[in-house]
């Protein structure tokens, strides 16, 4: 097994570490590097302006950290007064880790579908939610809670950079080293890995076993050409590890 790890760092470092050393190998090739968000000078005030049990969504363990890294510097903590969501068990457990506050997420996957699911999201009539995020993604959290009676605001708390490869030398490097396994954690990571890829190493490429994190996100490949798509049960290392050791990983 040889695996190419495209997540940000440090997660990408951290799963290269744990699949060595259950001996496979690994390589690191970050598709996109994550820095501050444009709009957290915002967080705060918009944090102040909710009232009791409104609604305050973490898209992701990138929006937790530097949202909390934001409210440390101010001197500032996390309301006692307002309902926290994640995207998932990773994001909850570590908004939970760095914060000590009760966070509902869903235990079935990472994913707004399923997170919607939820039975205390419902019926939000009066409601405001605030989202946590990064710039750009998806709407359909967003565009649901509206539906569902919640006034909807957003904060831009990390901002994700594609990062540059030379294509040529890009194929031409994971070829030689004769990959077999593409971990991607996004959609946003697939269609950049996709943008590399040259008419040269198509075929090749799409042989490799990929494994991706939501059912989304496999559609996204399958419709791309890639031949052997395998579903994680959830983003975190842990998880990624457990389906790339797996002999049945649904491919």
């Amino acid at each position: 097994m040889k695996v190419l790890v495209t997540r940000p760092e440090p997660a990408c470092s951290e799963l290269i570490t744990a699949i060595t050393t259950k001996g496979g190998e690994a390589f690191a090739s970050p598709l996109i590097r994550i820095g501050p968000g444009a709009e957290l000078n915002t967080l705060i005030p918009q944090l102040d302006s909710l009232t009791a049990n409104d609604l305050v969504f973490l898209l992701s363990k990138n929006a937790v950290e530097y949202a909390n890294l934001t409210l440390e510097q101010m001197g500032r903590s996390w309301s006692d007064k307002l309902s926290y969501y994640g995207i998932g068990r990773s994001t909850g457990q570590y908004f939970q880790q760095v914060t000590g506050k009760d966070i509902r997420w869903a235990e079935q996957g990472e994913t707004s579908e399923i997170l919607l699911t939820h039975p205390e999201l419902q019926f939000l009539e009066g409601k405001n939610a605030l989202l946590l995020r990064g710039n750009g993604g998806r709407e359909l959290l967003a565009s649901t809670l509206r539906a569902r009676g919640a006034q909807v605001s957003y904060c831009e708390c990390y901002t994700r950079y594609p990062v540059d490869y030379d294509k040529a030398l890009f194929n031409q490097q994971w070829f030689q080293t004769g990959i077999t396994d593409v971990v991607i954690t996004s959609g946003q990571m697939l269609a950049l890995l996709e943008e590399l890829i040259t008419e040269e190493y198509q075929t090749w490429w799409f042989s490799r076993r990929l494994l991706v994190v939501s059912e989304r996100i496999a559609d996204q490949a399958r419709r791309g050409g890639w031949q052997k798509v395998c579903v994680a049960n959830s983003a975190d290392n842990n998880a990624l590890l457990e389906a790339l050791i797996s002999i049945d990983m649904g491919c």
